[in-house]
């Protein structure tokens, strides 16, 4: 397997990157099965792994750490995640409140944040830390000055960003030059054959930043796994329990989903791949990107998706997707990951006097 540089941190990560989601109570509840995922993954060339502090309230990071024990460690670049709500119930919906401060980007929650995931994943330093997602409440300097902090004490050798708008990952950069700060070296955004925005803007910007850009959901959220076909049944899956909004299809934009999930489909059948594969592919030659992030639950999955790293997509499949979906567009913008405040909030964008 190829390694490729991991923006400019001098560390170096397969283009496929294991992602942890699934192991735990939110998919594979048995650990010594998502061991053994983990273990199946690192022995065929995978040397980077993604959780998050988040991902079943802790229970993936311990497993990764169960994963790591006996000599792993040094040989695996580990990233995780901080700013997601802690405490709260392991079978919670996306967005359920608790401790306000047992989240976010503060320097008193990623201080305690960090130690606590050191813990569980039983390591004395963390590869990459990322910060999640964006906090309107907490200033960049406020997050990057306790990340900056942390890189100097050893407990992180570098950190970067997950689902940050192109114009927060520029506020970033800036805020990191003026104020002499450690700053993003990487960037974690949604991007698949169904969601494309990022290429439009954060893409580029990434490059000019010289950012690692490491796509998580490269199967759009199971959507192009080739179980989204017309005519077949509705496949009932635990993401679909949690997040049932991005997969109803009575919604008009899960349906325009299935349409182009079976466009897609129909075109990998022509070409002779699997949709997995192709999906895959599609994301990791893109020359922006780092590494993709699959999350296997199984396995079964595991092996489908691990020859996606071999396959090159030729110029008039590339040209068939584009029509299928355009480039720089989201089929469905609730996929796009985050929403800024001015548009979630009907308030922030209306004058009612």
């Amino acid at each position: 397997m190829e390694y490729r540089s991991l923006g400019r941190t001098g560390m170096h990560v397969s283009p496929l990157c294991l992602g942890a989601m699934m192991f735990g109570a939110w998919g594979e509840p048995d650990h010594d099965e998502s061991v053994r995922i983990i273990h199946a993954a690192l022995d065929a060339g995978i040397n980077f792994i993604d959780t998050a502090d988040v991902y079943s309230q802790g229970e993936s990071e311990v497993i990764v750490g169960k994963a790591l024990a006996n000599g792993k460690r040094d040989d695996v670049i580990l990233a995780t995640k901080v700013h997601g709500q802690m405490g709260v119930p392991v079978d919670a919906q996306v967005g359920t409140k608790g401790d306000p401060n047992r989240q976010g980007n503060s320097r008193r929650w990623i201080v305690r944040g960090v130690e606590d995931s050191l813990r569980r994943l039983n390591t004395d330093y963390i590869d990459l830390y990322q910060i999640h997602r964006p906090d309107e409440d907490t200033d960049d300097e406020e997050t990057l000055s306790a990340l900056t902090d942390l890189q100097r004490q050893g407990k992180i050798r570098a950190f970067g960003s997950s689902t940050y708008p192109a114009y927060r990952v520029v506020e970033a950069q800036w805020t990191a030059e003026r104020r002499g700060l450690g700053r993003f070296r990487t960037e974690q955004p949604p991007y698949s054959m169904l969601v494309r925005g990022i290429e439009a803007d954060l893409l580029p910007v990434a490059q000019k930043y010289g950012m690692g850009v490491l796509p998580w959901s490269p199967l759009a959220g199971g959507w192009l796994s080739g179980r989204y076909r017309k005519g077949a049944d509705e496949p009932q899956t635990n993401r679909a329990k949690r997040i049932p909004a991005r997969y109803d299809l009575s919604r008009p934009e899960n349906q325009r989903k299935l349409e182009a999930a079976d466009a897609l489909g129909e075109l990998a059948d022509e070409a002779g791949e699997s949709l997995v594969h192709v999906a895959i592919a599609f994301v990791i030659r893109h020359p922006a990107v780092t590494s993709a992030i699959i999350g296997p639950r199984t396995m079964d999955q595991l092996t489908s998706q691990l020859g996606a790293a071999d396959l090159t997509l030729g110029q008039k499949l590339l040209d068939r997707i584009d029509e299928i979906v355009p480039p720089g567009t989201n089929v469905s913008a609730g996929d796009a990951g985050y929403v800024a405040p001015a548009i979630a909030d009907p308030n922030l964008r209306r004058r009612y006097a």
